[in-house]
């Protein structure tokens, strides 16, 4: 890897095989009692389900909250506070759900995606759970791993305003660049997919009305956006520290996020659920406690941002 970090024209190229793999067979050495915390768990399908009801409840009345008096600021303030937060906790509901740790079989965790999808607007889960599980048994790997920018976006948004506009349209980035990347076949769960969403939201905006729309479409930007949540994107794989390409997050919007920032406990053990991860690490501390980890999303949002050897180049990259 290279030894240089600095106002990066390349990504950092390795010919190590991704690090997690390793590490789980080594911590199941010394840990072998970390299978006890492999399975499911019951109470994602409730917390998914309730936070579903509450945005969709709110995107309900949103005609009404646009109706009040300075009716826009409100319709802005709910969206931000309450949408955002709702809908980057459901991105990562159904990234919980993609790894089957919501139910023990299979179809039920992908009916669960359908329902989680619903107040995102554009029908996805299913074809994230393709791309997701690429990135997990593919990490870094060039042409496949869709969660690294692309050549363009790094040539593209350089220096300070750059990234800026960049992290303010990421969600954007995140949805497009698998078409530039790694084009995958279209499968029944997809289609499924498309036609539920479809038909689910026709007939709520046909109810709701275009303010509901506008609602849901504001708090995904949002929470792929200005949120702090959002942080998550940038902390997990974005090289901060030489030789390592994996980062954690301690801090306390774990609670709202099913525990994503414990990611490299995540990517070291993806059948482990993540209200267990924090018991992964107790377990195994020798194999954490001397990681790079952060305990701000926002501080890493603004060290991407303002950090001059920080690019979109700051990526671990495989042949």
């Amino acid at each position: 890897m290279s030894t240089q970090l600095e106002s990066r024209t390349d990504y950092y190229w390795s010919d190590e095989k991704e690090p997690h793999q390793a590490r789980r067979i080594a911590i199941l050495k010394a840990h072998p009692e970390v299978k006890k915390l492999y399975g499911y768990n019951p109470m994602t399908k409730y917390s998914t389900i309730a936070i579903v009801i509450i945005q969709m409840t709110v995107g309900f009345f949103a005609a009404d909250i646009l109706a009040l008096s300075y009716g826009w600021l409100w319709f802005i303030l709910t969206a931000y506070f309450v949408g955002a937060t709702i809908t980057h906790a459901l991105f990562l509901a159904i990234h919980e759900i993609t790894h089957y740790l919501a139910f023990e079989k299979k179809l039920p965790n992908d009916i669960l995606a359908l329902i989680a999808n619903l107040p995102i607007v554009a029908p996805y889960a299913m074809s994230f759970k393709v791309y997701h599980w690429m990135h997990h048994l593919e990490q870094g790997k060039d042409g496949i791993d869709t969660d690294i920018p692309t050549q363009s976006e790094a040539k593209m948004f350089k220096g300070f305003f750059g990234k800026v506009i960049w992290f303010l349209h990421q969600i954007v980035f995140y949805a497009l660049r698998p078409i530039f990347v790694k084009r995958i076949p279209v499968d029944k769960w997809q289609i499924y997919n498309a036609v539920f969403q479809i038909s689910a939201m026709a007939v709520f905006f046909y109810f709701a009305g275009w303010q509901a729309a506008a609602y849901f479409l504001l708090s995904m930007l949002l929470a792929g956006s200005l949120h702090p949540t959002s942080g998550h994107f940038i902390s997990e794989h974005y090289v901060f520290h030489e030789e390592q390409e994996t980062y954690s997050y301690y801090g306390p919007l774990n609670k709202i996020t099913y525990n994503v920032g414990y990611h490299n406990e995540h990517h070291d053990f993806p059948s482990i659920p993540g209200s267990r991860l924090p018991e992964l690490k107790k377990m195994a501390p020798e194999f954490y406690d001397n990681l790079h980890s952060y305990d701000s999303w926002t501080k890493v949002i603004l060290n991407f941002l303002f950090k001059r050897d920080i690019s979109l180049y700051s990526r671990t990259k495989r042949k």
